[in-house]
């Protein structure tokens, strides 16, 4: 026996009855998309190009026979943090316009009572979808899933001023602060002074999120427009991106974009997140990829929404922990 494991390591942590719910809603996902007209597709769990996001941290590895052939040019391989880089270019490639997948995507240093490093993801794209019928489409799967009416709809100021007393747009990183040292949030040492978007999730994390959802679910939009991610931002005043996240008892189960269409803007962004890698004392990740090829050949408009599956299956088996609908979590893999 391997030192560290004990003879019980093989079984799974997961009870069969929370098993069978899993396989059931995967039935019922599947029949969701299918009844209306989404293909469903595969993209690279392992592929040289990976989403550039400063708190994403994939796994990597590399194709050589030994550690002592790698060098500074050696090309990485990732393993997919979302399918999303793929199936955009599928989308910009033509065919179907509505296309789904259930993957499995990883996520390095991400372990917890909602998060293991490996999990499953359910993403989906339509051509033609703007914000309000992408936001439409998910409090749809929500109600197929749940059973609990439709989503309410409420914007990220709404709630951010419900909770906190402050208009996220406005507030200054002082003001900021001097809320979450009102409210006794403790704050690590290391969120800089300079770090609005920071201060921002630390209060969202700690004094808006459990909120959400307790009485139905709630969908989310219009986020900052620093926060936008691969999502379009909005002209206004003040300028918000067209991004939506659903929440249910706490708990957030879906992101979803308007998304991005301009490589040049895309490049832009990608800059920004391996500064803030780098500034974080992260490694950056590769500035070019093939969704930027396929965006110059044209990404239709659409709308795209990944939703985290193992978390639906707690929620639906009253589980408290990840690992109790996972056959084998991270340390039993």
């Amino acid at each position: 026996m391997s030192l560290g494991r004990s003879a019980n390591d093989f079984r799974p942590t997961a009870r069969w009855e929370i098993l069978r719910i899993r396989a059931e809603l995967l039935r019922t996902v599947r029949q969701f998309f299918d009844e209306r007209g989404f293909l469903e597709v595969e993209t690279p769990v392992l592929s040289a190009d990976t989403v550039v996001d400063r708190h994403l941290d994939p796994f990597w590895t590399v194709d050589v026979d030994s550690v002592a052939d790698i060098t500074p040019h050696t090309q990485r391989y990732f393993l997919q943090t979302s399918p999303e880089f793929g199936m955009k270019r599928l989308l910009a490639a033509g065919g179907p316009g509505a296309i789904y997948q259930i993957t499995r995507v990883f996520r390095r240093g991400e372990i917890g009572p909602l998060h293991n490093p490996e999990f499953t993801m359910v993403e989906w794209y339509r051509v033609g979808d703007n914000l309000e019928t992408g936001i439409g489409l998910l409090g749809e799967l929500c109600q197929a899933l749940f059973h609990r009416g439709t989503p309410r709809i409420q914007t990220y100021g709404e709630a951010f001023s419900t909770f906190i007393g402050l208009d996220p747009h406005l507030a200054s990183v002082a003001e900021l602060r001097q809320t979450a040292e009102r409210m006794q949030v403790a704050y690590p040492a290391t969120l800089s002074l300079d770090d609005r978007d920071g201060w921002l999730d630390l209060l969202w994390s700690e004094k808006v999120q459990p909120h959400l959802g307790r009485q139905e679910p709630v969908i989310i939009c219009d986020y900052p427009a620093s926060q936008a991610a691969l999502a379009i931002v909005r002209e206004g005043s003040p300028e918000v991106a067209e991004r939506f996240e659903l929440f249910v008892d706490g708990i957030e189960l879906a992101n979803g974009y308007h998304e991005l269409r301009d490589p040049q803007e895309l490049r832009r962004r990608i800059a920004t997140a391996n500064a803030q890698r780098i500034k974080d004392g992260k490694a950056p990740l590769p500035a070019t990829n093939r969704l930027l090829a396929a965006m110059e050949a044209g990404l239709p408009p659409c709308v795209g929404v990944a939703m985290g599956f193992d978390r639906v299956v707690m929620l639906r088996a009253g589980a408290k922990c990840i690992r109790d609908v996972l056959a084998f979590p991270f340390d039993r893999a």
